[in-house]
């Protein structure tokens, strides 16, 4: 996931200055000072509205879907069933959420969802003798 952080206040305040010193358009501030255009006018309407030009808190995202208890029974679920599928797991936890938070919820528990086999293996032999290397190239005599 890319993050991005905010710019500083030091910055922002530079900006600002420099847009009330009209050291010339916006488009050229932000060459000097490596932001984008939008982002000076989001900044200008910042403090035009607010007053201030600190950044905004973060939005705090969106709740995971296994957080407490629903952790605890996804925990359970898979000592019950350590067979069953994302979707199977999803389902009988109960929990509305898709199919890939099942997954990021087991990859913070260190669960790998790894199928085992259970079935006989082949018994079909090797194809080539010991001595040949894989993707190796035949000599020519």
């Amino acid at each position: 996931m890319l993050s991005m952080k905010t710019y500083s206040l030091d910055l922002r305040e530079r900006v600002v200055k420099a847009y009330d010193e009209k050291v010339g358009a916006q488009a050229k501030i932000a060459e000097i000072f490596s932001v984008s255009v939008p982002w000076i006018k989001k900044l200008l309407r910042q403090r035009r509205e607010t007053g201030s030009l600190a950044p905004k808190p973060h939005g705090g995202g969106q709740k995971p879907a296994f957080e407490g208890e629903k952790l605890e029974n996804l925990k359970e679920l898979v000592k019950q069933n350590p067979d069953a599928t994302l979707q199977e797991l999803r389902e009988l936890s109960g929990v509305k959420c898709g199919v890939v938070a099942v997954w990021r919820t087991l990859k913070k528990l260190g669960c790998h969802r790894k199928k085992s086999r259970y079935m006989l293996r082949s018994r079909t032999g090797r194809t080539s003798g010991k001595s040949v290397k894989s993707g190796a190239k035949r000599q020519k005599k």
